[in-house]
C-alpha cells in the first residue's frame, strides 16, 4: 500500500520523528525566505537550534545572489539559527557540514545516490538536488545555514532539465518531505556534534571524501585574477578544496567563498 503524503510541511510532525529536543521548528505556509525569517528571529534573540520552514519562498535565496525557486507543494526550504562558540574564520565549515548533512539525511530516507558538489550543492547522478546558502549575523553571533531540496518536482524548465533533478524524478514516486526534513536535521545535528568537538572536518572528512563528486574529475577555478584548470582531489580539515593544476601541476586549495569551481564536463 503506497504511503500518504501530505500536502503541507507539517512542523509537529516532523518534530515527533527526531529523536532529540535539540531542533524547535518554526513553519510558514509561505515566507518570502527562510533565511530571511530565520535572520530576523536571531536579531530577536532566537536560541540556537531554531528551525524555520515554510512550504513556499516567494523570494529565496541562493548563492552569489542567484534566486531559488521552491514551488507549493515540491519543495522544503529550511533554514537554522546556530549559535556556535567558534572562530569566525571556521564559518564557512558550516556549509560543508551542512552539506554532508543533508546528503546522507536524503540517503538515509530514499535510499537515493546523493553526493556532493563542493562546496554547497547535494547532487545525484551529476544534477543539482539541493542548494545551501549560509549567512552570518553582523557580528558574528549567529550564523543561518538555509537549504533548499528539490523533492516531488516532477519537471524542470528547459534550462534546468539537464542540471537540476528531485527525489521524484530519481525514485519515480513521490516522497514525504516531512520524512525527509526530519531526516536532513538528525543528520545534520550528529555531523555539527563531531565539528563542534574538534573545530574542523578532521571527524568528517572520510565519509565527506567518500561522496565528493568533485573528486577525481577535472574542474574549472574561477578565481577573478587568475583562473585555471585542474583536477580535484578532495578537501583538506579546513573545508578548503585541493586542485592539482594542470599548468603548473601544483596542487592549489581554494578556499569555499573565495571563488567559484566548475565542472568542465557537465554541472559537477
Amino acid at each position: 500500500m503506497e504511503e500518504e503524503i501530505n500536502s503541507h510541511l507539517s512542523a509537529d510532525r516532523i518534530q515527533s520523528m527526531l529523536r532529540t529536543d535539540r531542533w524547535i521548528i518554526h513553519y510558514m505556509e509561505s515566507v518570502d525566505s527562510t533565511n530571511n525569517w530565520a535572520r530576523q528571529e536571531a536579531e530577536g534573540g532566537a536560541p540556537g537550534g531554531s528551525v524555520y520552514l515554510a512550504d513556499t519562498q516567494t523570494a529565496g535565496k541562493g548563492s552569489r545572489g542567484r534566486s531559488w525557486g521552491s514551488p507549493e507543494g515540491t519543495s522544503i526550504s529550511m533554514s537554522l539559527v546556530l549559535r556556535p562558540e567558534i572562530e569566525i574564520s571556521r564559518i564557512s565549515m558550516i556549509t560543508l557540514v551542512m552539506g554532508l548533512g543533508a546528503a546522507d539525511g536524503i540517503r538515509d530516507v530514499t535510499g537515493i545516490d546523493t553526493g556532493i558538489k563542493w562546496p554547497n550543492d547535494v547532487v545525484c547522478r551529476g544534477k543539482k538536488l539541493c542548494g545551501i546558502l549560509t549567512e552570518m549575523g553582523p557580528n558574528g553571533d549567529y550564523l543561518v545555514p538555509g537549504i533548499g531540496i528539490n523533492v516531488n518536482m516532477d519537471r524542470f524548465s528547459q534550462d534546468l532539465r539537464d542540471k537540476a533533478t528531485s527525489v521524484f524524478l530519481e525514485t519515480g514516486r513521490k516522497c514525504d518531505r516531512d520524512r525527509i526534513a526530519a531526516g536532513i536535521l538528525e543528520s545534520f545535528g550528529r555531523y555539527y556534534d563531531v565539528f563542534l568537538e574538534t573545530g574542523d572536518l578532521t571527524g568528517l572528512m572520510d565519509r565527506y571524501q567518500a561522496i565528493l563528486a568533485n573528486r577525481g574529475r577535472k574542474v574549472r577555478v574561477m578565481n577573478q585574477s587568475n583562473p585555471y584548470s585542474g583536477t580535484a582531489l578532495g578537501i583538506d580539515r579546513f573545508g578548503e578544496l585541493l586542485v592539482k593544476r594542470e599548468d603548473t601541476g601544483t596542487t592549489e586549495k581554494v578556499f569555499a567563498g573565495e571563488v567559484s569551481v566548475r565542472g568542465i564536463y557537465g554541472y559537477v
